[in-house]
Formats: C-alpha cells, structure tokens, sequence
C-alpha cells in the first residue's frame, strides 16, 4: 500500500465486466491501479495491520482475474471490489481475534489558500488539526462512513450496500459526522481574536 494514502486525481476507469470476462488484461491492470491504494487504505482502517491488508487485496484481485469468465455476474464493479475487502478483512479478524474496526482518518482534503502570510499558514495548521481530531472522535461507523464519501467518493447508495446499511443511515450519519466538524471548525475560529485596525 502506498505510504500516501491521499489519492490523485486520475478519473474512475470505465471498465465493464465483459472486459475482464473476455480476458481483457490491460483494463484489469487499470482496475487495479486505480483501486488498489483505495481499497488497501479501506481494509487498513479495518484491521489496523498494513501488510495484511496489501494482502487482502492482493488475494481479492488475483481471485478476480482467476474466476474472471464469472465476471459478467457483476452488476458494480467499485461496490463489489469494496464489499469482497470488507468481507475479506472481517474474516480475517475473525481468525485472528482482532477487534479493531477503524483507522484514524488523517487526511481531511481542505482547500486552503496560496501565498499565506506566517500568522494564516499557523491558523491553517492549527485549523487542519481540529479537523482531523474531529474526524478522529467520531464514532467507528461513522468515521468510516465518512472516510467512504469524502475521501473514496463513492455515493450514498454504493456505501450503503458495501456497509449493509440503509442509505437513510449513510445519510443520517454523514449529517452527525459534518456537524460535529462544523462545530470544532467554528469553535477554533471564535477562539482567535480578531485583529484591530490601526489608526
């Protein structure tokens, strides 16, 4: 897994299951180079055990490649590389006793701006910590609901079916996960005094 865990911004490949049904190697080499990094961070923040989860997807690509002739079954391809990880790293806990669900999410994308003077570069450094300790004290479930939309950008609906949830819940949760982000964003804006005019 690469040490980076935040991702460019290559495009989503449009690949078909026919193609890889039809032995189509390099779109495979695509699917896998565009979803690899997601997905080894996605089962990291799952079982916390960086080698196992390069692992983890390793063994889920191989295996798709191996029963690629059974690949027209899948209707979506992102929601069923996502769903054979969690499973795959679910699993793995079991066998291992490990209980540990989520990764601290350290990577909130902030647009901030260029040329800052020293005194706004330390409020943004000040404000991204915030509001990567507000991500970090959400609640498991919705920590990595959170991380799923914003980070991955998959939809509602596609989080939904990986976590076997509603998309009311995915919904509901996305809602408690910004508030409480709002909130420390807005408590360290008004801890700062506002600077007087010269006369």
């Amino acid at each position: 897994m690469p040490t980076t865990p935040r991702h460019t911004s290559e495009q989503e490949p449009l690949i078909n299951p026919q193609q890889l049904a039809a032995g189509d190697e390099p779109a495979f080499r695509q699917l896998f180079r565009y979803y690899s990094p997601r997905l080894n961070q996605f089962a990291y923040s799952i079982i916390k055990i960086k080698e196992a989860a390069d692992e983890i997807v390793d063994d889920v690509f191989v295996k798709l490649w191996k029963q690629r002739e059974n690949a027209t079954a899948i209707t979506n391809i992102r929601v069923y590389l996502y769903v054979a990880v969690k499973n795959s790293s679910l699993n793995y806990l079991s066998s291992k006793a490990h209980r540990q669900i989520t990764e601290p999410f350290n990577h909130l994308d902030i647009e901030l701006g260029h040329d800052q003077a020293p005194d706004q570069r330390m409020i943004s450094a000040e404000l991204q910590a915030r509001i990567t300790a507000a991500v970090e004290s959400l609640p498991p479930r919705c920590k990595m609901i959170f991380k799923l939309v914003r980070e991955d950008g998959l939809r509602y609906k596609d989080v939904a079916e990986i976590l076997n949830l509603t998309v009311n819940t995915v919904d509901a949760q996305m809602v408690i996960a910004l508030k409480r982000i709002s909130e420390k964003v807005q408590s360290h804006f008004t801890s700062f005094p506002r600077k007087t005019s010269k006369k």
